[in-house]
């Protein structure tokens, strides 16, 4: 480890886990996947640099999208004329202030050892002895991405990062990094991290991703039923900020869902207001469902999201067992020990098909279940206790 990545302490285990495998030199694509603020940009940049300064590598390209904010249009090297290098490097000096001094770095450009790369001009360029770092590629094509991997040469690395729920593009779509992801998975001597909410280390990060997500669910479109719910809460309970409601009738018949644990639909609301939704003694609520003939439930939106699965799945005591929710990729990963694993998917996985879909319909994100040993689901609870 050379001088400027020993400066870089991971502060997560997301963090320890892109550390070791970006020192892992059997890997020749290391891809980085999860929310802003968990360091990835951090990370692909102090190790491209920290190599190509102890002489492991001849050039650092950093190659990143260079996006209007206002028009979400991306700007080329073409259009943007001498003033690229300004627009492309500036995330890169605000990202590296107290780890090298921007002047170091831009002696390193002009002896050609940092290259800032558009993405849309690399067809043709082959990179030798080079560490290729690819930022940002919820931005970027897929077919960008791999006319990348077409450029690695001899003796070079590859590191692609990027956001798959939160700054995907609103063209794309989640797809082209999910794709991008999904192949790296499958590929040989390649290593994908994904980083969750857990992660986040930057002031202000988690607070923004919780607004975004509450910005998404108010602009999501309600169905007659769910205006209908809204409406009348608004009537019993006009103190209560309500985020938004998901009704899911349908799939409970579809996913044949039985279970009197299982509301018709779910209140969103903000967090600290539950209690005005609900009433002192649940009168509001209950005068909700008497007038919209619905069994409801109510929530607070927090970025523990092991509160909206235990609001919707089908076995009231299956929160016991789930060790942990958060984002893995474009969905929400809930691990599971092995003792409940069996009761969360339910008879013919309809269980978890059942709180997919409801996901997918509030938040646009799905669930993916993960079996834990009671093992480390004990380790986990040892961690939880000793903070």
């Amino acid at each position: 480890m050379g001088e400027l990545l020993g400066k870089l302490k991971p502060q997560s285990r997301g963090q320890e886990e892109v550390l070791e495998a970006l020192e892992t030199e059997e890997y020749d694509i290391v891809g980085l996947f999860g929310p802003t603020g968990t360091g990835k940009s951090l990370f692909g940049l102090v190790y491209g640099l920290d190599r190509v300064l102890e002489g492991k590598y001849k050039r650092f390209i950093i190659s990143r999208p260079v996006i209007d904010v206002v028009t979400g249009k991306e700007i080329t090297a073409v259009e943007a004329g001498p003033q690229y290098y300004e627009l492309a490097s500036a995330y890169a000096r605000d990202i590296l202030s107290g780890f090298i001094e921007w002047s170091k770095v831009e002696e390193l450009v002009r002896a050609g050892k940092v290259v800032f790369a558009d993405t849309h001009y690399l067809r043709g360029r082959t990179f030798d002895d080079s560490i290729i770092f690819l930022d940002d590629a919820q931005s970027v094509e897929p077919e960008s991405a791999i006319e990348i991997i077409m450029r690695i040469g001899y003796n070079s690395r590859l590191i692609v990062a990027g956001d798959p729920v939160f700054q995907r593009d609103p063209v794309r779509g989640a797809a082209g990094v999910s794709i991008i992801r999904e192949i790296l998975i499958g590929e040989e001597k390649a290593k994908v991290v994904d980083l969750g909410i857990r992660d986040i280390v930057r002031p202000g990060a988690r607070r923004g991703i919780r607004l975004l997500i509450e910005t998404r669910m108010r602009n999501r479109p309600l169905s007659e039923s769910e205006k209908r719910i809204l409406d009348t809460a608004r009537i019993y309970a006009p103190d209560a900020d309500i985020i938004t409601v998901v009704e899911f009738i349908d799939e409970k018949k579809k996913y044949e869902i039985t279970s009197d644990v299982v509301p018709d639909a779910l209140i969103v609301v903000k967090e600290g207001y539950l209690g005005r939704l609900v009433g002192r003694n649940g009168e509001r609520i209950n005068k909700i469902e008497e007038d919209t003939e619905m069994r409801l439930r109510a929530v607070e939106l927090t970025l523990d999201f092991k509160n909206l699965i235990r609001a919707i799945h089908p076995i009231s005591w299956i929160h016991k067992h789930i060790v942990d929710v958060d984002f893995a990729g474009p969905d929400l990963a809930v691990k599971v020990s092995t003792n409940g694993f069996g009761a969360f998917v339910g008879q013919k996985g309809f269980y978890v098909k059942f709180v997919d879909a409801v996901m997918k319909k509030l938040m646009n994100v799905g669930v993916r279940v993960y079996e834990v040993a009671e093992e480390e689901t004990r380790e986990r609870k040892r961690k939880r206790r000793r903070r």
